[in-house]
Formats: structure tokens, sequence, C-alpha cells
């Protein structure tokens, strides 16, 4: 049986298909980060190269523990490698493909039943990387299961998306990604209650903020950022944007991912002044976020919303980035003075 926590009716599909041996010989599993797409992917690999009896994978016999560890030879992960000697890639290139995938796809298993590809990160395949899959697509020879992973479904090229089957992964629900926290990892009812809102329902993001510090550090570091930003005057709010901008241009997605958390902060102000203050992401900030609620009208609130989606939108038109993030700042509700 597959070990995953939620996406029960993604689960059912696959057992069913393993029970009958009906699996399609390619997966597009997609979802936002750290909402399982991984930990299925492997508990799939597991489960074609599982050795053990009963139903597989049973998580411990040589086949699935060399699959856990990255060391079975017939079980191959693809994806943009950051740290890369040459320098940091951007893109899957056409060489993993046509040396490294299909060359060792028209080989026998080597010490399983079944060669499994994972590609982390389907929408970074080159165009080039992209139509070279789409020969083992088409025409998949025996004994190989592909299993593309991505968080940007439309970003995949359409004529691979048309030759997988997708499975959607959604978040958990917030209170069931609490409960988890609680009663697995013994992390205290409130704070796991923190870490599950700050998850979006992504256990796996959840876990890793229970496992690792910084983690939930650095979203510490990001809201306090914001925090000033909204309290400050033009010449702070223009320091951030420029300082925000640099941090963009180095980084694109984590660029997104902070703009992403100034939503839901003014999205949690909203929610303060509807009555609905029990209801927001950011718990920790709960009295920042109330007085910074008070400072500014509903409408304001919503037009601020609106202003962080039209910047969004111009920065995927690749606006400039100091530009847009200049023009937030000045068109930003101004909040009273913060008290000393």
């Amino acid at each position: 049986m597959l070990q995953v926590h939620g996406h029960a009716g993604a689960v059912r599909m696959l057992e069913s298909a393993l029970r009958g041996d009906r699996l399609h010989h390619a997966y597009l599993f997609a979802g936002p980060a750290h909402v399982g797409k991984t930990t299925l992917a492997m508990q799939v690999a597991q489960a074609v190269n599982c050795l053990g009896p009963g139903e597989p994978p049973c998580g411990e016999c040589q086949g699935c523990l060399r699959v856990a560890s990255g060391a079975h030879a017939d079980v191959l992960e693809f994806a943009v490698d950051p740290e890369a000697d040459e320098g940091p890639t951007t893109v899957i290139g056409i060489e993993d493909i046509t040396k490294v995938l299909i060359p060792s796809a028209h080989l026998c298993p080597y010490e399983g039943r079944t060669r499994v590809y994972v590609i982390q990160g389907a929408e970074h395949l080159s165009q080039d990387a992209a139509n070279a899959l789409l020969k083992v697509l088409e025409e998949p020879p025996p004994d190989v299961l592909m299993l593309l992973l991505t968080e940007d479904e439309e970003s995949v090229l359409a004529t691979v998306r048309s030759r997988c089957q997708t499975i959607q992964l959604n978040p958990m629900p917030i209170g069931e990604v609490a409960t988890l926290l609680h009663e697995e990892r013994r992390v205290p009812e409130n704070q796991a209650l923190i870490i599950a809102r700050l998850s979006h329902g992504c256990l796996g993001w959840a876990i890793e903020a229970v496992e690792d510090a910084a983690v939930l550090a650095a979203v510490h570091q990001r809201l306090e950022r914001i925090a000033d930003a909204v309290d400050g005057g033009l010449e702070a709010r223009f320091a951030y944007a420029d300082e925000l901008a640099r941090r963009f241009q180095r980084d694109r997605a984590a660029g997104r991912g902070e703009l992403f958390q100034w939503l839901r902060w003014v999205r949690d102000m909203l929610l303060v002044q509807q009555g609905q203050g029990s209801k927001i992401t950011n718990l920790a900030w709960r009295e920042t976020i109330e007085r910074q609620a008070k400072a500014t009208s509903p409408a304001q609130t919503v037009g601020w919303l609106r202003l962080i989606g039209d910047t969004l939108e111009a920065l995927e038109r690749n606006a400039n980035p100091r530009l847009a993030l200049e023009v937030l700042m000045l068109e930003a509700p101004s909040m009273d003075p913060a008290p000393a």
C-alpha cells in the first residue's frame, strides 16, 4: 500500500492500477511545491520494483530500500542543477534526455522489474529536451515508467502533457496538517497550527519547518521585512523595493515567493477587517496585522490586493522589477505611524 498522507483519490487510482497491472506508461503529477509529488513518485517507483511478499511497496525489501536511498540502478531522477560545476542551470537540457534517458530506456532493467524516470520540474524541460522526450512517450519501451512532476502544469509542453495521465495533487486541509504535526511529530498544538497555516496545506513544507529551524527563521525574516515596509514611509518602502528587485533578479522564484507573502499578509488584514481574524495565515504576527488593519479601510485593502496581483502579472511579462515594485510601494496605502 502507498503510504502517503492526503491525496486519497490519487492513491486509490494508483493502487488500483498497480493491483491490476494497469499502470499508464507516463504520469504527470501536478501541484504546488512540497505538496507530496516526490513522495508519491518514489513510492510508485518502490511499488514497481518491490521484491517483498504481499502488496507493494513493502518498504523493507532491498528494492524498496535502495529506491528510498536513491541508490537503485533502475530509478533515475532529472532536474535543473543550481550548483552544477559548469555553472547553475535553469533548464533540463537535451543532453539529459538524449544521452542518458533515451539510451538507458531501451535497456532491460538491471536490478528491478521496471526502469523509472522521475523528472522533477517538468516545466523546466527545454524545448529541445521536451521534443526529444516525446519519442519515448509516443513509443514507450516495455518495462519503463515515466513520472513527470510539475508546479506549473500549463508550462509543460502541451504535446508532452497529452501523452501523460495527469494526477492533480492538492494541498491538505490546514486542520489535518496541524493534527499530523501534533500527533506524529509531537509539535505543541499552538505551534502546529502556526506552522500548518504557513504551509498552506503542503505537508512536506510543514515537516521541513519542524525539522529545520532555519525554514521558519527565513519566513520570519521575510515577514519582518514586509511588516516594516507596510509601516514605513515612502523612503523606507523604496529602499525595500530596491532590495526586493535585486533579490528578484538573482532568484526569480524567491522574489515571486515574497510577493505571494505580501498577498497573504494583506489578505490577513482584510480578514481582520471583516471580523475573521481567527482565520489569518500569519498567526504569530496577529497583533501587528490587527494594528495595520485599523489604519486602512476594507476598500483600500482590496485595492492593495489587486495591486499586488497586477505587480505579479507585470513581472511575469518581464517588466522591470525595480520599476514595478516601486509603483507597488508608491500606490500602496500609507499607515499611521507605528506606536512607539
